[in-house]
């Protein structure tokens, strides 16, 4: 009886799994960044909308809420490069596991932290968007 798959040494899968490895640790990197990203526009909304109610806002030359649209904006910055990295991710783990190959991949515990990370920004990016312009 022959076996129609070929032969796959153990560097191989190794260096499969050491290419997932790398793939794991450049998401979890995207993964702070993007956090960072995210949690710096929302620390600008908030500590602008606090200096607005501590100071008489007419005092504060804000054109067109410019401030809270630098915070949307770094939001929508963090939240849209975690969901490209996350689908880059998942593209390069497609691309590791082959047909031919042994390797099977494991579920990915960075690519869950990545979507979740991403709706967290899509909440406070629509929170933020809600309370400017229902003011």
């Amino acid at each position: 009886m022959t076996n129609n798959k070929p032969s796959i040494s153990t560097n191989t899968e190794l260096a499969k799994e050491r290419n997932r490895a790398a793939a794991e640790r450049t998401l979890m990197a995207w993964i702070r960044t993007c956090l960072s990203l995210i949690s710096f526009g929302f620390g600008v909304d908030r500590i602008v909308t606090a200096l607005q109610q501590s100071v008489d806002y007419d005092y504060i030359n804000d054109p067109p809420h410019l401030t809270r649209i630098l915070g949307l904006s770094f939001i929508a910055i963090g939240t849209g490069a975690i969901i490209l990295a996350a689908l880059q991710h998942r593209q390069e783990l497609d691309h590791i596991q082959h047909e031919s190959y042994r390797y099977k991949s494991r579920s990915s515990l960075a690519f869950v932290v990545a979507v979740l990370i991403f709706f967290t920004g899509l909440f406070a990016f629509v929170g933020i968007l809600i309370k400017t312009y229902s003011n």
